[in-house]
């Protein structure tokens, strides 16, 4: 084995290419993940896990990378980034107003996107395809565009009493799911809810909760030589060893022909990668 390299482990990096192209990021290097596919792979958590925050060692990982105390003070940790509708920011008691004001209060995107069956979803305007991709998407449609991040919540919470909000993981490591008509899905949709998207439009006004007609849908294709047929999860802090052939990429997940690991969750973790 020859070691690619080591270091505190991000989500990998992706560019919308076909397949999309992935990269280990360990540290500050970024090692391209496409050619490996097909070899051997050992992937080693050194032990330790250090705060992608304020860099302090701690035991366990919350929230994806940041130790304890960061997770109960930093905004970008708090309940209403995964409840966006539950923004406290007007009340005068968000963590970090001025951090708030960079990721909250700027354009979202209301989305649709088919992984494991369709989905509403919302992310940041700037994340478009990232967040796409990183979801395991093979196709996706953006249907509105929000003046903020609370209002895109609401806007997801209207739509989310047609459609579901989340992405099936096991059946989207399983194959690519059957392609669906976005755009029909996403004209129904606002047909059923037209009544409560005029709510928000006259709560917010017209320019702050826009639908996009405009537009197709993106395909996405990824890095992959074979699905497994039964999804068997890593877990680095039973197992720190994890060897295996890499079949493929999608999501944030290495699909391995031993199993199957989310990078994304062992964010932070001191890694050694290496590979035949």
């Amino acid at each position: 084995m020859l070691e690619l390299g080591r270091g505190a482990l991000s989500k990998m990096s992706v560019r919308l290419e076909s397949p999309v192209q992935y990269g280990f990021r360990l540290g500050e290097a970024d090692i391209a993940a496409n050619p490996l596919i097909g070899k051997q792979l050992r992937l080693e958590f050194l032990g330790a896990i250090h705060c992608i925050h304020c860099g302090r060692k701690t035991k366990k990982s919350f929230s994806q990378g940041y130790c304890y105390p960061c997770f109960t003070k930093l905004a970008q940790c708090d309940s209403c980034i995964v409840s966006p509708e539950k923004c406290h920011y007007d009340e005068g008691t968000c963590r970090e107003p001025e951090w708030g004001e960079r990721f909250c209060m700027t354009d979202h995107v209301v989305y649709l996107a088919n992984s494991s069956g369709v989905k509403v979803g919302i992310t940041r305007a700037s994340q478009v395809p990232t967040r796409w991709i990183d979801q395991g998407a093979s196709q996706a449609l953006p249907i509105m565009r929000v003046a903020t991040r609370q209002q895109s919540g609401f806007v997801e919470d209207l739509l989310r009493s047609q459609v579901a909000d989340r992405t099936n993981w096991r059946a989207m490591l399983k194959g690519e799911a059957p392609p669906l008509d976005l755009q029909s899905i996403r004209d129904e949709l606002f047909d059923h809810c037209a009544e409560g998207i005029r709510a928000l439009q006259d709560r917010f006004g017209l320019q702050a909760i826009q639908p996009v007609s405009d537009v197709q849908p993106i395909e996405i294709s990824y890095p992959v030589d074979a699905y497994p047929t039964k999804v068997v999860s890593f877990d680095l802090d039973k197992t720190p060893v994890v060897e295996g052939t890499l079949r493929g990429i999608k999501g944030q997940y290495l699909i391995l022909d031993t199993g199957v690991i989310n990078l994304r969750k062992f964010t932070a973790y001191q890694l050694a990668i290496s590979a035949a």
